[in-house]
């Protein structure tokens, strides 16, 4: 009844097994609800919140966590120096959708740089001490041992962009190999024939995935990717102008760039006016994120849209998922999940 207000039957604070009883179901569903986890049903959900509202329920945080071994945090750790975090907009993107999708919880976010061997074993330290519940991990190269490390303290965690396609830890990324495909595919219709691909760090699996998607598909066109037409880049303004200066010396005949971020688009284009190639009549030019520096470049950028909002929402709905099923190491291992978002392919002027 509602005349229950803010007191249970006890004459006291309401408790969570009154608000489980109120609701018809278990207490371990009520905790899923009031923890944010999304392994509970829309209607169950409704149910458990009424229940919450009728009788007044106020979490008491701090003895929960305390009760369930719990901190109530989430570290979003990013393995680069804080300089490229703030210039790309890619890791902006994906903060607003971590943030997002946790404002919904009680859980606290902490951001964590780690681009340094020095703050890589200050943050060795802090997690093996265990003060947050789960990690998300963005941004992450090949030998990088902080996922080996995450495995070893059995901390649940979410990575964005798998490692490799052997991937043991739970991912979250877009379709790296499709979007480069159709960025090379859109340059092909277009009437396009030496078309040259600035990568990203191959250290980076997506970056391998997009080379792989270009070569593909000039391959299914009946053109054989010819490697001087492949510069090595580092998803940096400076990469890109590093790379284009290269293409030119080497193919000066080139008429298309698919470049494997809109940063390094950027750089390239730079390089290509100080040459005087007119973009697109001398040069097409075809970017990756479809970040605002896309929309405002002159002329705009023709770019593969990767959803990364959706992937750090994504990214907090698997990590909750996580937290809230604490088995044996071995039974999680087997249910790892590996999420992959669409691309879109946006065309504009630079095409």
């Amino acid at each position: 009844m509602a005349s229950h207000g803010a007191r249970g039957r006890s004459g006291g604070r309401p408790t969570l097994e009154e608000v489980a009883a109120r609701a018809g179901v278990g207490r371990g569903t009520v905790s899923r609800v009031i923890n944010g986890s999304p392994r509970v049903s829309d209607a169950t959900r409704a149910a458990v919140q009424a229940a919450v509202a009728e009788l007044g329920y106020v979490p008491n945080t701090a003895a929960r966590a305390l009760a369930a071994n719990r901190t109530d945090a989430i570290a979003l750790v990013v393995p680069e120096p804080e300089t490229r975090f703030f210039a790309e907009p890619y890791f902006s993107d994906m903060l607003r959708g971590v943030g997002s999708q946790l404002s919904c919880t009680e859980m606290q976010l902490l951001l964590i740089f780690a681009g340094s061997d020095r703050e890589r074993q200050r943050l060795a330290q802090y997690l093996a001490a265990h003060r947050v519940d789960g990690v998300l991990l963005v941004s992450v190269h090949a030998d990088d041992p902080l996922p080996d490390l995450l495995a070893q303290l059995e901390i649940p965690a979410v990575i964005s962009g798998p490692r490799s396609a052997g991937e043991t830890l739970t991912s979250v990324d877009s379709d790296n190999y499709g979007g480069a495909r159709s960025a090379v595919e859109h340059l092909l219709s277009r009437g396009r024939t030496r078309i040259a691909h600035i990568t990203g760090r191959l250290d980076v699996y997506g970056a391998q995935c997009r080379v792989d998607g270009y070569r593909d598909a000039l391959r299914d066109a009946g053109r054989e990717a010819d490697e001087l037409l492949v510069a090595p880049g580092d998803f940096t303004d400076e990469g890109g102008r590093r790379a284009m200066t290269a293409l030119l010396e080497r193919c000066p005949d080139l008429d298309a760039v698919f470049a494997g971020s809109d940063v390094m688009a950027a750089g390239a284009r730079q390089v290509l006016r100080e040459a005087g190639r007119r973009i697109p009549d001398d040069v097409a030019l075809v970017g990756y994120d479809d970040s605002a520096i896309a929309r405002h470049m002159d002329p705009p950028l023709t770019s593969v849209r990767q959803p990364i909002e959706e992937m750090g929402r994504a990214m907090i709905d698997l990590l909750l998922a996580e937290v809230a099923d604490r088995r044996p190491p071995l039974s999680r291992g087997l249910e790892r999940r590996h999420a992959v978002l669409p691309t879109e392919l946006v065309a504009r002027a630079s095409s």
